[in-house]
Order: C-alpha cells, then sequence, then structure tokens
C-alpha cells in the first residue's frame, strides 16, 4: 500500500481555508496513492478550545465533512484519514468525540474515536470531548487499519503516561487484527520532545511488528507551535520517511519498501529553538491579520534577538525597529540599535524620551519625591516607551513585539504596561542564558547583533549605572532555580539541598509566587520548553502558600 503523510498548517476555524489546503494536498499526490492522512482535527485546526462550545461552529464542522466526502467522490482511488470534532448522539455528556474519519469513494465509511483524552499541561481535552466507547479497526483496500489519535499513542510501559491511563489503546488495535497502525497527531513542540516522539513512534512498529505511521500539525496557533516531523516506520521498527520539521510537507511512502536502520540524528537544540520561534510569530501575525511588526530597541540582546527573529519571520521590509533613548542611556547603546538596524536593513526611528519623562517628573513634584530615582520613576520610563510603541502600532496597523525573556517573566523584572506591552512576547519562553544561545546562533554566518551587546552587562538603563544583577541572581544561577522551581516541581528545601545559597533560593521562588499577577496581563507569549507561563500554568493569583 502506498499511503501520504499530509503535514500541513491549519489555521483554527478556518473551515473553509483548510479544506482549501485538503483538496491541494489531494490534486498533488502520485495517482498510484492509496491512503491520505491529515493531521489530529485538521478541520477544525488544533486546538480549537471554546471553539467547540459553539453549537454554529459544529454544524459548520459537519458542513466541512460534508464537503470533505465530496473531495473524496473525485478521487474515488483514494481513501482519506481526516480529524474532526464528531457528535456522539448521545443526550449525556460533552456531546462531542474527537475523531479521526475514513473517507471512501465519496463516503465517511469509519470513525474511529480518540480513546485517551490528556488534561495535563495545555491540553484540556475532556473539557469538550467524550472518550470513545470502544476501539475498532477497519478493511481498506485488503489492509486492516488500526487508527489511534495523538494521545492514544503514547502509553507504553516504560512511559510517564502510563500511570495516567489504565489501557493502551495500540495493543487494543495489534489485537484486533491490525495489519497497519496509523496516528493521526497535533503533538505541540518543545525542546528535546522531537528525539522522544520519534523514539515512542518506532518502538510501536517494533513492538507490535507492524508498520507505524504518523501524521502530524505544523503552525503556529496562538502560544503553541506544532513542528511537524511526521514518519513512517516499516514493521521492524526501519524508517521509511521523516518529514521536514516546521515545514508544510505532503510525501507517500511505500509500505512495500524495507525501511533503513539508521539512527536518529535530532536537530541541533538551538537551531531547532530558532526555527519554532520564526514559525510561532510567522504564523501569529498572519492568523491575526497583521503584517507588519515593531519592536523597540534598547541595544540589548533580547530586543537584538526579538527584532532579528522578526526579520526572519516577516522580512526586513515589514520590521520597524524604534529606539527610544533616555538621560540614562549609554551612547553605546543608541549605537549598537542603529548597528543591528543597519544589519538587519531594517527601517529605524528613534524617538528619545527624556523631554517626556521630565514632564512627568514635573507633574508629580509635590505629590512624592521626584529627584530621588526609584522603581517609581524607572517604571515611568518604561511605561513611556510602551506607550509610544502603541502609538506607532496604532497609526500605522503594526503589532508591538514585547521583548521580555522566561527569565524577567519569572521574577517580575519587567514593567506592566511599559516594556510587557505588546501583542506577542516571542521570548516569554526562552531563559535569558538561552538567549545569548540564540544571538550567537543568529551570528553564526556573519555578524548581525552587534559583538558588544553580547559582551556588555546586561542593563535595562532606567538609572545611573544600572545593571541586571545589581537586583537579580547571575542569569546563570537563577535560570537554574526557575527551572528547578517552576519546571520541576522542586521545593525550597530540594533546591537548597543542590548547593544553592538558600536566601537566593527564597528570593527567587518568592518573587516567582508574587508575580503571578503581572504574567496574567502579559502577550501571549511562544511555548518552547515543557512548562511556560501561559495556558498551560494555572497558578491561582491570590494566594498564599509556604515554601
Amino acid at each position: 500500500m502506498k499511503i501520504a503523510l499530509a503535514q500541513l498548517n491549519p489555521t483554527v476555524g478556518d473551515i473553509s481555508g483548510n479544506i482549501e489546503k485538503l483538496a491541494a494536498a489531494l490534486a498533488g499526490v502520485p495517482p498510484d496513492t492509496d491512503l491520505v492522512i491529515f493531521s489530529e482535527l485538521y478541520i477544525t485546526g488544533y486546538p480549537p478550545r471554546d471553539l467547540l462550545e459553539k453549537p454554529a461552529f459544529i454544524e459548520r464542522t459537519q458542513q466541512g465533512l460534508q464537503e470533505v466526502a465530496a473531495l473524496s467522490a473525485r478521487h474515488p482511488h483514494l481513501g482519506l484519514i481526516v480529524g474532526a470534532p464528531r457528535p456522539t448522539g448521545r443526550a449525556k455528556g460533552k456531546g462531542l468525540y474527537n475523531s479521526a474519519v475514513l473517507f471512501h469513494q465519496g463516503e465517511a465509511v469509519f470513525q474511529r474515536d480518540k480513546s485517551l483524552l490528556p488534561t495535563y499541561d495545555v491540553f484540556d481535552e475532556t473539557r469538550y470531548f467524550d472518550q470513545a466507547g470502544a476501539v475498532e479497526v477497519v478493511s481498506f483496500k485488503g489492509e486492516t487499519l488500526g487508527l489511534s489519535i495523538c494521545e492514544d499513542a503514547w502509553c507504553q510501559e516504560e512511559n510517564w503516561c502510563q500511570r495516567l491511563y489504565d489501557f493502551d489503546p495500540l495493543t487494543v488495535l495489534a489485537e484486533k487484527g491490525s495489519s497497519i497502525l496509523i496516528n493521526i497527531s497535533a503533538s505541540p513542540y518543545q525542546v528535546g520532545k522531537e528525539e522522544i516522539r520519534y523514539n515512542l513512534m518506532r518502538r510501536h512498529a517494533e513492538k507490535f511488528g507492524l508498520p507505524f505511521l504518523y501524521v502530524n500539525q505544523i503552525g503556529g496557533n496562538d502560544e503553541l507551535i506544532f513542528d511537524g516531523r511526521s514518519m513512517a516506520f516499516d514493521r521492524a521498527g526501519k524508517l521509511l520517511s521523516i518529514l521536514p520539521a516546521f515545514k508544510e510537507t505532503v510525501f507517500t511512502v511505500d509500505l512495500n519498501e524495507a525501511g533503513t536502520p539508521r539512527k536518529y540524528d535530532p536537530q541541533e537544540k538551538i537551531a531547532s529553538v530558532c526555527e519554532a520561534l520564526v514559525l510561532g510569530t510567522r504564523d501569529y501575525l498572519g492568523k491575526c491579520g497583521f503584517k507588519r511588526a515593531v519592536v523597540g530597541l534598547s541595544g540589548g540582546v533580547d530586543s537584538a534577538v526579538v527584532c532579528t527573529l522578526a526579520v526572519k519571520a516577516l522580512g526586513r521590509d515589514n520590521v520597524l525597529g524604534v529606539a527610544m533613548p533616555s538621560l540614562y542611556s549609554s551612547p553605546e547603546s543608541l549605537r549598537d540599535s542603529r548597528v543591528l538596524a543597519d544589519n538587519l536593513g531594517i527601517e529605524f526611528k528613534v524617538i528619545p524620551i527624556t523631554s517626556i519623562y521630565e514632564c512627568y517628573r514635573e507633574s508629580f513634584r509635590g505629590h512624592f519625591d521626584v529627584d530621588t530615582i526609584d522603581v517609581t520613576l524607572e517604571n515611568i520610563q518604561a511605561r513611556i516607551r510602551g506607550n509610544i510603541l502603541m502609538a506607532l502600532s496604532n497609526k500605522f496597523g503594526h503589532i508591538v513585539l514585547s521583548t521580555g525573556n522566561k527569565s524577567e517573566l519569572a521574577v517580575g523584572y519587567c514593567t506592566l504596561y511599559g516594556d510587557m506591552s505588546g501583542g506577542l512576547s516571542m521570548l516569554a519562553d526562552v531563559p535569558k542564558t538561552m538567549v545569548y544561545e540564540l544571538a550567537r546562533y543568529l551570528n553564526r554566518d556573519g555578524e548581525i547583533i552587534p559583538e558588544s551587546t553580547l559582551t556588555k552587562a546586561p542593563s535595562a538603563e532606567l538609572r545611573p549605572d544600572q545593571k541586571d544583577q545589581d537586583t537579580l541572581p547571575p542569569y546563570d544561577i537563577l535560570d537554574q532555580i526557575i527551572q528547578l522551581y517552576l519546571v520541576e516541581f522542586q521545593s525550597f528545601q530540594d533546591i537548597v539541598d543542590r548547593g544553592f545559597d538558600p536566601a537566593v533560593v527564597r528570593w527567587v521562588i518568592r518573587a516567582i509566587d508574587t508575580n503571578e499577577y503581572k504574567r496574567r496581563q502579559a502577550a501571549p507569549g511562544l511555548k518552547i520548553t515543557s512548562k511556560a507561563f501561559g495556558m498551560g500554568r494555572r497558578i491561582p493569583i491570590a494566594a498564599k502558600f509556604e515554601i
């Protein structure tokens, strides 16, 4: 059997547009192809979230499935497997299944509903879907297809998911006589996940002695980025094909051929992060209707990396860089911003804020001390800059890309309605130490980000001779503590036992816990790690928990 893996980039809610992509994919497959496989919830795009609670949306998805059936009739030699929500027809429960539907010759000939509904991290599928009532196989062109959906394939004895579920759908499919196992998926990207996913799917083929095909969505949908890397293995677990990361691809594999026993070579971590952020940014802007972006350039590494990635995502003609020097800004910072803009070939503006800042100070004179620089006056400067960027956004229709990184957001080293202003926070899940890695990677073929930006001490430049480490622990220490507390859920004592200074650990933990109110008001951030701020982290604001 020859099977096409259709790794496409659907837009959430754009049922007509997604079906147009599907039709184009069908038109391009070789004529001797037997079956084309699309990703999980392809019709709606993943994740549709509360759109699934709108009756009109569900009605439109069912109309969409009828349109797919009509396309199937025009390609009678092809079977199509398409992911879509499907009404259960039952009075009780959520009323929907997350389904894989097999179309052939104008008819929906089989539906396989998702068994394992994840409710961890960014997933909340029991909010919308009912669990499959049965696990069945289907005969098609002389083969017996065992269909599964994303999480259904993430359950093995050695896998952590085993503790969440009491059965393995793939085992049931194999026991019912499957000759081919297929998994349609919408598996979000995170650093290091690609090798885990590859090994998991390969082991399924080895364990059951069956060809295994995996089709994953690509693209950015809000905070989530999907990397694709769809793959096919022969019955011995040898690789038949793996599709490229972060790219729409339709590729046909021949299951009569033998795979290769090559060792999987994962993409370099920082290269993968770079591609993910570029795709996430391009899709967020494109799917939200923006064509251009504006970035405040401080001369620091964060804004330099954001601006450079924005150019990769949107093109140099669609990015505006704005320097907003104050009386505390160093000449070197303005110079570095200008050099970066010249290296990137983007439009560059300089809008000084000193006179605006002095007007603020004079307005408050007599109400509080305006001659001693403190956090209040520092934040006023940040908010002036935020207002300027938002004014440019309003005037010219650019989206503001905020430049804060995960380390700053974690401990609240950022200003609400100031440097946190924006429509997208590209680096919100990128620790400061990784920001430097990204900068070096972006400079790998020649200097784009000035070397002086990378070697000078980080500073917000909101008061004389200010340095980040006047307030924060060194970033290499800070990022380790954030990882242990935020991602690995280690306690204060656990972290101290690893050799960290108790006073530093206590400060970092308290800063993370007390700044949740800021993060709740932050721009959406692109997720690249296993635990990001945003939709996958649900921490109460008005809470007190002793560490």
